[in-house]
């Protein structure tokens, strides 16, 4: 078996080739790419049995390589977030796995795959899982001035409120102004990537820098970008917000 990894963090690379050595000792990892442009290069020169491949890469989603390559091999999606499921199903992609990947669905995804006609892969329906797969905001759309900008969800790092507005904060460090509250952005938004922090403060988990205990079993949470002052998360809230760190469901 001949294998891709799509992939542009090391740790997750490292994992699915411990994966594979571990139950596909035999398998050939012919490259580990990080890039949609990379990727679309190797593939129109070669040729694998199987892919291995993270949603958001270093140049872009990866999407855009079912459009760029007329014959893909069977693809296992491999990513942190539940919210591209659906985009998964509409290109065909054997199997869904949010990371980290357990052992046994990950043997799970690569036995699919390798029970598959050989000559005449069949494309795995992923209906039935994603039936009851909830749809979050994939992205916003903010005024300036005469512009009208629009701001992907996975681009934000945090939404705040401050005198009585509303405003979402890039990774970039851009600040935009929205018309929308904050209650209403946050039932927007996938639980396991979002977490309110504090009554004016929503933010994605990979913008939280540094986490300390403060006074009365508080904890203090400094932000990147940097927030603007300090964001306490309250007592009654320490429990689900560690939950949610640990990516355990019961935080939702």
């Amino acid at each position: 078996m001949r294998v891709l990894i799509l992939e542009d963090e090391i740790p997750a690379q490292m994992q699915l080739k411990r994966l594979l050595q571990a139950h596909y000792p035999h398998a050939v990892i012919e490259a580990v790419i990080d890039s949609v442009d990379k990727a679309a290069d190797w593939l129109s020169r070669e040729s694998v049995d199987l892919i291995f491949m993270d949603v958001e890469l270093s140049d872009g989603v990866c999407f855009e390589l079912f459009n760029r390559i007329e014959q893909m091999p069977p693809v296992i999606i491999v990513t942190a977030y539940e919210h591209y499921a659906l985009a998964a199903l509409k290109k065909s992609a054997v199997d869904y796995l949010l990371k980290p990947v357990g052992e046994a669905e990950f043997v799970a995804a690569v036995e699919k795959c390798r029970k598959m006609p050989s000559l005449q892969r069949e494309l795995h329906n992923l209906g039935k899982l994603l039936a009851t797969a909830p749809e979050y905001k994939q992205r916003f759309v903010v005024k300036v001035g005469d512009q009208i900008i629009v701001v992907p969800t996975a681009d934000v790092a945090y939404f705040f409120s401050e005198d009585k507005a509303t405003y979402i904060m890039t990774k970039e460090g851009k600040t935009y102004l929205s018309d929308a509250s904050l209650d209403s952005i946050e039932d927007q938004l996938n639980p396991d990537v979002f977490f309110k922090l504090s009554r004016n403060c929503i933010a994605a988990i990979d913008s939280i820098a540094s986490i300390s205990r403060y006074f009365n079993s508080r904890l203090q949470i400094e932000l990147q970008p940097r927030f603007s002052r300090p964001i306490l998360v309250s007592r009654q809230r320490v429990p689900d917000f560690m939950k949610w760190i640990e990516g355990d469901p019961r935080s939702r």
